[in-house]
Order: C-alpha cells, then sequence, then structure tokens
C-alpha cells in the first residue's frame, strides 16, 4: 500500500518533501503551486544586483525530472474544504487529497502605510527584481543620471545584504554607460534600534560599521509614514527619491486567514500547529507558514518537510510517531563583496572567512532541493555578471561587456 500526499506550495518545504516522500516509488506526490519555477530566495538580493538568474530560479521540471510519482500542477489554491477533502484552484479546478501538506510561505506586507505598495520596489521574486531593474536602468542608460537617494527600508537580512551590494552594482552600471562624475547614495532605513535585530548586539555593530565602510547611510530607529513618486517620509522628514526598496514587512498567506474554521492562527498570524506539525484533520503546515520557533528561514523549512514526510513513512509503517523539534539554524549574511557574518548561538564569524562559510552554506542549500548538476550550476552563477542589460525600448543592449 503506497502513501498518497499533496503539498500546496513549491518552496523550500514543498520540495523537500515531495523529493522525500517519492524516494519510495510505491508512494503518489501532487505538487500545486502558483510558479513553474522554485525560487532560492537568499540569493535574490545577489540576482538583483547583476548576478545570474540561475543563481535563484530552477524549473521544477528540471528538480522533479528524476521522480515519475510526482505531479505538478500550475494552479493557485483558493479554497480548502476540509470535510470533504477537497481544494479548489482559481482555475476551477478540484484536488482531491488523502493528506494534505501546505507549504506556500509569506506575502509582502506594507502595515497599511500609504504610497508604499505603489511607489517601492521589492526584490521577492523576479518580477520585482526586474521592475527594480528598469528602473536603474532608465535613469542610468537612458538619462545619464543617478537618483539623489537609493533608500531601502528594512534591515533585517535582506536589506542588509541588498544595501552593501547596491552600491557596488550602479557604480558598474555607471561605467558601462560611462556616466561620469557619479556618486552614489545608499540609505538604509529601519525602525528598531539597530541593524539585523533579531542578532546580538555584537553584531548588529559589526555589520553597521561594515556598512558604513561601504558607503551606505544607517538610520536606526526611524519611521517610515509615507510614500510618493518624489520622496519617501521618514520620522516626519522628506527623502527626496524615486527608488525606494521595501524589504520590509511579511505577513501570513491569506490562505490561513480565509479558513478560521479550519486553523488557529498565532499572534504573529503563523498557523498554530501539534506536536507532529498537523493543523487539522490530515492537513498539516510548515515552514513559513507554521508557528513554530524560527519560522522563516530555509533552513527551518526543509526541517520542517523532512521531519512530517518520515513521520507519515513512520505512520504508513504501523511506527510510534515522532514529537517535533526545533533546530536553531546558522545564520549568515553577507555583508558586501568577500564579507560576511555567521551567527549560531554564542559562535560569531566575519569577514572572508565568513563569506566562504556562506559560499559553502548556500551549496548545502541547494543541494537540498537541486540535483547535483543543478546544484554545482547554481552555485557556480553567483560567480557570474550578466552580460544582456534590456534598454528601457525593451531590446538588448549591443554592447556585450560584462559589468
Amino acid at each position: 500500500m503506497s502513501v498518497s500526499v499533496t503539498i500546496i506550495g513549491g518552496g523550500f518545504a514543498g520540495v523537500r518533501a515531495a523529493l522525500d516522500i517519492a524516494a519510495s516509488p510505491s508512494n503518489q506526490v501532487t505538487l500545486i503551486t502558483d510558479k513553474t519555477d522554485f525560487q532560492y530566495y537568499p540569493t535574490l538580493y545577489s540576482s538583483a544586483t547583476g548576478h545570474s538568474h540561475a543563481e535563484s530560479w530552477a524549473p521544477l521540471g528540471e528538480i522533479f525530472a528524476d521522480h515519475p510519482n510526482i505531479h505538478v500542477y500550475i494552479d493557485e489554491i483558493v479554497n480548502i474544504h476540509a470535510g470533504d477533502k477537497i481544494i479548489s484552484g482559481s482555475s476551477g479546478v478540484d484536488y482531491p487529497y488523502e493528506t494534505l501538506l501546505i507549504a506556500v510561505g509569506v506575502v509582502t506586507s506594507f502595515f497599511g502605510i500609504p504610497g508604499l505598495e505603489t511607489y517601492t520596489y521589492g526584490i521577492k521574486n523576479a518580477h520585482e527584481i526586474h521592475r527594480l531593474k528598469q528602473r536603474l536602468f532608465i535613469d542610468i542608460a537612458e538619462k545619464g543620471m543617478l537618483d539623489k537617494n537609493y533608500v531601502i527600508v528594512g534591515a533585517g537580512p535582506t536589506g542588509v545584504e541588498l544595501s552593501a551590494a547596491l552600491g557596488m552594482y550602479i557604480a558598474r552600471l555607471c561605467r558601462y554607460y560611462n556616466v561620469k562624475n557619479h556618486r552614489i547614495k545608499i540609505r538604509l532605513i529601519e525602525a528598531a534600534p539597530r541593524v539585523l535585530p533579531r542578532s546580538h548586539e555584537h553584531v548588529s555593530a559589526r555589520v553597521t560599521k561594515r556598512l558604513k565602510k561601504l558607503g551606505v547611510r544607517v538610520e536606526t530607529g526611524k519611521k517610515v509614514e509615507k510614500a510618493n513618486a518624489t520622496s519617501l517620509i521618514v520620522s516626519g522628514d522628506p527623502i527626496e527619491s524615486h527608488t525606494v526598496i521595501w524589504t520590509s514587512g511579511l505577513s501570513n498567506h491569506p490562505l490561513f486567514a480565509q479558513h478560521p474554521g479550519i486553523f488557529t492562527l498565532a499572534k504573529n498570524g503563523r498557523v498554530q500547529v501539534d506536536a507532529y506539525l498537523q493543523a487539522h484533520e490530515h492537513i498539516y503546515v510548515l515552514g513559513d507558514n507554521a508557528a513554530t520557533p524560527y519560522t522563516g528561514l530555509a533552513q527551518t523549512a526543509i526541517h520542517d518537510a523532512r521531519f512530517v514526510a518520515k513521520n507519515l513513512m513512520r505512520k504508513h509503517d504501523g511506527k510510534k510517531l515522532r514529537s517535533y523539534r526545533a533546530v536553531l539554524p546558522v545564520q549568515a549574511v553577507p555583508v558586501g563583496a568577500g564579507w560576511a557574518v555567521i551567527e549560531w548561538r554564542w559562535i560569531r564569524v566575519y569577514g572572508i572567512v565568513g563569506a566562504w562559510i556562506r559560499r559553502m552554506a548556500d551549496l548545502v542549500g541547494y543541494s537540498e532541493v537541486f540535483p547535483i548538476g543543478t546544484s554545482l550550476g547554481s552555485w557556480r552563477a553567483a560567480m557570474i555578471y550578466e552580460n544582456d542589460y534590456f534598454t528601457p525600448t525593451g531590446r538588448k543592449s549591443k554592447r556585450r561587456k560584462k559589468v
């Protein structure tokens, strides 16, 4: 008798769970996602600042090529009928399930701040990254000018990584398009008293020092109040800018709040789960969506996926189920080329050694979800800059010079 599992979501938790369950050829996995590619979000800041697209995305078909018992459907699930054990997609298709795993990730929240959704940029997916690059190319390639301020809001890991890399990327574009006498102004805004507020104070201090060395103006304890087409209002003062990048603000996927009869939400909006990551009969919630310690990190999503997959196999074999135990992940944050901070419990590593560890961690991260060839290719892509930039008209630039 085989195990039949339906998974909603094609991120770390969904893909890893699918691969583990499908390792037994008799098992059947249905994976439903609204994207054709897997997105490796730890490197989105890098893809947004000139590195290869292959560093952050890989086709799901390539990942599951050796697993004919994984069936992928591109659809967005909008309804869950737990009593009938059916989920419904925006396409109008109904999908029956025996056991349901949900790992749909989080969505951007603008906290109701006026103008943010309309006038700011993001780097949370390929569309947002393309839109930001278009903005930069229009200013630099067509107008031959820089913005007065490039403002990044949110000094968590993504904001720190992006602010450290953005200046070098813009400088390359300026050289490529022969824009002279450029002076790049990068500002990092954070509402908390320090950058990386979830890290140790010593880590925050070292990272702040590193950012300032890279020319980033760090402003903490500042509240974003409003945005318009030409400026950002921060703690009552306007910052003139056409390029504000929002890296703060995440909330749980609305699918859960839309089904209060099935899911109970914790104060942080994540779904409350039991000792087996079960939220309702036959329904498990994994990764960023679950109210567990260290939620929101890729390592946690992978840990959750492996845990649930093993327990489902134990249940199938009539063995006693194991209870969930959270594992503290290693935090690795790059801060410019050749420099990163590694933090785990009381261990902290900085500089080039930290950067090397982060590179190795990425290789491990890729190998958790990609076949070996794809893993090595994506890992190598971090060292490659894109050759073909798009002009504001949408045509590829004839210049082939690397930047």
